[in-house]
């Protein structure tokens, strides 16, 4: 830490006008005083939920009015393209300005091992594209399935230590389909209060009876589950998305254990990183054959995309036939298939990935700490900066961005009211350097709005 303004970035931002390559340093669009608010901050997306009128585009307006006002105030700063690989240096498309920023530090990133980008990775799909083409042309039950989608569900099972596998073209698909595809009207779901939306929408979909326990209370999950007699679901993360922290599992098997209830864990983003051998936190914490059903994704750590669930033969066997939202879809990419199956190949053999991986969190975590920056209750490589001002994240996030980081904000609803913050990702690939770059920049924006001293 400790650089100065001048040293603190190496970002540029260059465009499609005149200016195109020009190099910009940082400190000519860093706005000395903060910016006045838009009234329309003050709302939100729970806004235009639910409107009166018969007409079904009735919100249209209303939201688009807003809409017209809070992008350019903030919301631009979502789904903004990028220029680059998922790298640890990032370009992006300023859509505000129509420019490119160039070099920006990444923590918005998923890629947590590095591996997307990988020349192993990507021969390994240019070779595949050589044999298959693009795209799988056909559900995985019919027409769509290959000999790699085999093989690497073979794989997937054989490093999860489990009977068998089956993958899903994407991991919300993996959640709705295994929840929805197991559970019946009459049945009883208990997940934690910060379970993931796909949890959430698979519940939904089950038409099972839905309750929640308190984040992390084994006690609270005991209540929920006493006094039901038929068949029972327990879902817990690995490690929650929008918090970083962990669950005590040890206590929550116990609970699950006397009441006759299944527990599923979803490791999407723990799963690779933890554990001796990067299986995920039920390796980490010693409970890896007490879990049930393991599901995760392969967008985060593997770099790709898709899903997976991991357990006995006949709890795959059942679900292939009754998880519609991997039946009546296309199966995934073969090329994907072909890079996932070396990203998982090089996440097994390199397992100096997951030290640094560790190394980089404890010392992004004490460069937080020196600056007394907030970061909850995080345990693991996603750190959540908590700034609690909802009405000011977007204006934050603007300055962070024009100061050479990119990061995401995240606000109601994606948070409760008044927990709004920034989620930073580390990634086994980030430099010290770069590292120190990112925390001097993000803290010198909240200096400004006094999130820290």
């Amino acid at each position: 830490m400790g650089q100065s303004k001048n040293e603190s970035s190496t970002a540029s931002i260059d465009g499609d006008s005149a200016e195109k390559g020009r190099r910009i340093d940082v400190e000519e669009s860093v706005q000395d005083s903060q910016p006045a608010l838009p009234g329309a901050l003050e709302y939100d997306y729970t806004n235009f939920y639910f409107g009166a009128g018969d007409d079904a585009f009735a919100l249209l307006d209303p939201f688009d009015d807003w809409w017209t006002e809070v992008k350019p105030a903030g919301y631009y700063l979502f789904e903004l393209p990028m220029h680059s690989a998922p790298a640890t240096r990032i370009d992006v498309e300023d859509t505000k300005t129509g420019e490119i920023r160039r070099g920006l530090v990444n923590f918005a990133s998923y890629n947590y091992l590095g591996l997307s980008y990988r020349p192993e990775v990507k021969q390994a799909i240019k070779d595949a594209a050589d044999l298959y083409g693009g795209g799988s042309s056909g559900s995985p039950i019919l027409s769509g399935t290959t000999a790699l989608h085999t093989q690497f569900a073979e794989e997937v099972a054989a490093f999860k230590g489990t009977e068998s596998a089956m993958i899903f073209p994407t991991g919300y698909s993996a959640n709705v389909g295994t929840i929805s595809g197991l559970m019946r009207s009459g049945d009883l779901i208990v997940a934690d209060q910060y379970a993931h939306a796909s949890i959430v929408d698979g519940m939904i979909l089950s038409k099972a009876k839905s309750r929640f326990f308190r984040h992390n209370r084994a006690d609270d999950l005991d209540r929920k589950l006493k006094g039901f007699a038929g068949k029972k679901l327990v879902i817990v993360e690995g490690v929650y998305s929008m918090d970083g922290d962990t669950p005590p599992l040890g206590e929550l098997i116990e609970v699950c254990k006397k009441h006759g209830a299944r527990i599923m864990i979803d490791e999407a983003h723990s799963a690779f990183v933890f554990g001796e051998t990067g299986k995920g936190v039920a390796e980490a914490q010693g409970f890896d054959k007490d879990i049930d059903i393991h599901l995760g994704t392969f967008s985060k750590s593997l770099g790709g995309q898709g899903g997976y669930i991991a357990g006995s033969t006949k709890l795959i066997n059942y679900l292939r036939g009754f998880s519609r939202s991997r039946v009546f879809s296309c199966a995934l990419s073969p090329v994907v298939v072909a890079g996932l199956r070396k990203s998982l190949e090089l996440a097994s053999n390199e397992p100096e990935l997951r030290t640094k991986l560790w190394e980089n969190v404890a010392y992004m975590q004490k460069l937080l700490a020196d600056a007394q920056v907030p970061i909850g209750d995080s345990t693991s490589h996603v750190i959540p900066i908590m700034v609690r001002d909802d009405a000011r994240v977007m204006a934050m996030g603007e300055e962070i961005f024009r100061e050479g980081v990119y990061i995401n904000p995240v606000k109601y609803p994606a948070v409760g009211k008044h927990k709004s913050r920034f989620r930073m990702s580390i990634s086994a690939a980030h430099t010290k350097e770069e590292l120190e770059e990112g925390a001097a920049a993000i803290v010198r924006v909240l200096q400004r709005y006094d999130v820290c001293p």
